[in-house]
């Protein structure tokens, strides 16, 4: 039975975890962002959750544009990896070996190993509690086409999702997992 405590956070896993890519005046980051959504369809917009004390932070500010890049379950330990270093201190592309091109619009990197990569132009930006709600245009799309079905579903026979569970635990969405297709009735 649910009952009332003083404070729960970070109960909203699991979920998908983004891995929030920049490059401002020759310096290149990326940093792995849980709280990250749509925000509109038409036009596209994106927006990510980054807190002010990470070293990513100042950077997109800065730069007025960032890359979110979706990677499958077995690039989870880079996630995790990138997670927890500071770009400040390592340059994270190099210890973990992640192979990038740069982005068309943005020049933020687009990781070779992402199913899908926005490019994002930053429209604005507001602070709410220890974080900054970065909201963006996305503004070039890339697709690994071979990962998807013809209506657009992820192809779950070659794709494996990762999922974060919280303190460094990952789960996958593959085509082990229970899938129903709900119909509503007219």
């Amino acid at each position: 039975m649910i009952q009332r405590v003083n404070q729960t956070v970070m109960h909203s896993y699991p979920g998908m975890v983004a891995l929030v890519t920049v490059s401002h005046e020759g310096e290149k980051n990326i940093m792995a962002a849980g709280w990250h959504t749509y925000i509109s369809y038409d036009p596209p917009i994106y927006g990510v959750a980054i807190g002010r004390e990470r070293h990513t932070y100042q950077l997109v500010k800065e730069a007025g544009t960032f890359a979110i890049n979706f990677v499958p379950f077995e690039n989870a330990a880079i996630i995790q990896q990138v997670g927890v270093y500071s770009g400040s201190e390592i340059d994270k592309f190099e210890k973990a070996n992640i192979l990038f091109e740069q982005g068309l619009s943005t020049n933020s990197p687009i990781l070779s190993d992402a199913y899908i990569a926005y490019e994002c132009e930053i429209i604005d930006r507001n602070s709410y509690g220890d974080h900054d709600l970065f909201v963006a245009n996305i503004v070039e799309f890339y697709k690994d086409q071979d990962q998807f079905l013809e209506n657009g579903l992820p192809n779950l026979k070659k794709l494996s999702i990762p999922l974060y569970l919280g303190r460094s635990q990952y789960t996958s969405v593959n085509d082990k997992s229970e899938l129903i297709a709900h119909k509503v009735e007219e």
